[in-house]
Protein backbone atom coordinates (compact mmCIF):
# COMPACT_ATOMS: atom_id res chain seq x y z
CA UNK A 1 0.00 0.00 0.00
CA UNK A 2 1.46 3.36 -0.96
CA UNK A 3 2.11 5.88 1.80
CA UNK A 4 -0.24 9.08 2.08
CA UNK A 5 0.64 12.27 2.00
CA UNK A 6 1.20 13.58 5.29
CA UNK A 7 0.29 16.52 7.61
CA UNK A 8 2.82 18.53 9.38
CA UNK A 9 1.59 17.52 12.56
CA UNK A 10 1.33 13.61 11.21
CA UNK A 11 4.79 14.68 10.45
CA UNK A 12 5.91 15.76 13.97
CA UNK A 13 4.19 13.17 15.80
CA UNK A 14 6.26 10.23 13.54
CA UNK A 15 9.33 11.96 13.98
CA UNK A 16 8.80 11.99 17.97
CA UNK A 17 8.12 8.63 17.63
CA UNK A 18 10.99 7.78 15.68
CA UNK A 19 13.41 9.11 17.72
CA UNK A 20 11.72 8.03 21.66
CA UNK A 21 12.14 4.46 19.41
CA UNK A 22 16.05 4.81 18.81
CA UNK A 23 16.47 6.35 22.10
CA UNK A 24 14.61 3.25 23.37
CA UNK A 25 16.87 1.03 21.30
CA UNK A 26 20.46 3.08 22.55
CA UNK A 27 19.16 2.53 26.02
CA UNK A 28 18.97 -1.64 25.20
CA UNK A 29 22.19 -3.22 26.44
CA UNK A 30 21.24 -6.71 24.42
CA UNK A 31 22.93 -8.47 27.15
CA UNK A 32 21.27 -11.39 29.32
CA UNK A 33 18.27 -11.01 26.85
CA UNK A 34 17.16 -7.62 27.72
CA UNK A 35 15.44 -6.48 24.87
CA UNK A 36 13.60 -3.62 25.44
CA UNK A 37 10.04 -4.15 24.29
CA UNK A 38 8.87 -0.87 21.67
CA UNK A 39 6.07 -2.72 20.31
CA UNK A 40 3.81 0.12 21.78
CA UNK A 41 5.22 2.74 19.91
CA UNK A 42 5.24 1.06 16.87
CA UNK A 43 1.83 0.69 17.26
CA UNK A 44 1.51 4.31 17.88
CA UNK A 45 3.13 5.15 14.94
CA UNK A 46 1.13 2.68 12.82
CA UNK A 47 -1.28 4.53 14.08
CA UNK A 48 -0.69 7.45 13.09
CA UNK A 49 -0.33 6.26 9.56
CA UNK A 50 -3.57 4.76 9.25
CA UNK A 51 -5.60 7.53 10.38
CA UNK A 52 -3.40 9.27 7.73
CA UNK A 53 -4.48 6.78 5.00
CA UNK A 54 -8.21 7.08 6.69
CA UNK A 55 -8.11 10.96 6.36
CA UNK A 56 -6.55 10.91 2.35
CA UNK A 57 -9.32 8.17 1.47
CA UNK A 58 -12.26 10.62 2.71
CA UNK A 59 -10.42 13.46 1.23
CA UNK A 60 -10.75 11.92 -2.32
CA UNK A 61 -14.25 10.68 -1.96
CA UNK A 62 -15.19 14.33 -1.36
CA UNK A 63 -13.79 15.22 -4.85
Amino acid sequence: MADPKLTAGEIAKLAWLTARMAKRGIADDRQNGGRIDQSDLQRKFDRVLEGARKREEQQSKRK
